[in-house]
């Protein structure tokens, strides 16, 4: 059997190229980096266009943007983004009501808001940044607005992943 330079020569080639690839660990595949922020509408009607928001726990801090999509003022027809675990939303909001609309319906100083806004006027936008540290997988989180009539129709989950 005769063997050529040429094909030798290709062997060789293949033959390195091979152990090559055997001799270096691949690279790991990388997590694409997670969303550490969102945009949500304060719409009329007393909604938010997104009831979910998913908050990586990789993330740092969460931002979330909030648009007032209307045209009232704030004092007829305010929208803010306020979150709280699930099980005090209903006593925030409850006091948060005798606070009254100087206090953007929130009692000053309540540690059960966990992240909140000020209260817009339609065409307004403002964004709260927040600790992701503070939240824990598998508890239960909502967000509201809690202008008077609207915290009982404009509310959403946060649900932490990963």
């Amino acid at each position: 059997m005769k063997i050529s330079l040429h094909h030798l020569a290709l062997c060789a080639a293949t033959l390195s190229a091979s152990s090559a690839a055997f001799a270096q660990p691949a690279a790991p595949a990388s997590a694409p980096a997670p969303v550490c922020e969102a945009h949500v509408q304060g719409q009329p009607g007393k909604k938010f266009d997104l009831t979910e928001l998913r908050v990586s726990k990789r993330c740092v801090q969460f931002t979330v943007h909030l648009l007032h999509t209307g045209k009232k003022p704030w004092q007829e027809a305010g929208h803010n983004w306020v979150l709280t675990r699930s099980q005090d939303t209903e006593a925030v909001i409850r006091e948060g009501q005798r606070s009254g609309p100087e206090r953007a319906w929130l009692s000053r100083g309540d540690a059960r808001v966990l992240a909140a806004t000020q209260m817009l006027s339609g065409g307004e936008h403002a964004s709260v940044s927040f600790p992701v540290e503070r939240l824990s997988q598998g508890e239960d989180y909502t967000y509201f607005c809690s202008f008077p009539t609207h915290a009982e129709p404009m509310r959403g989950k946060l649900v932490v992943v990963d």
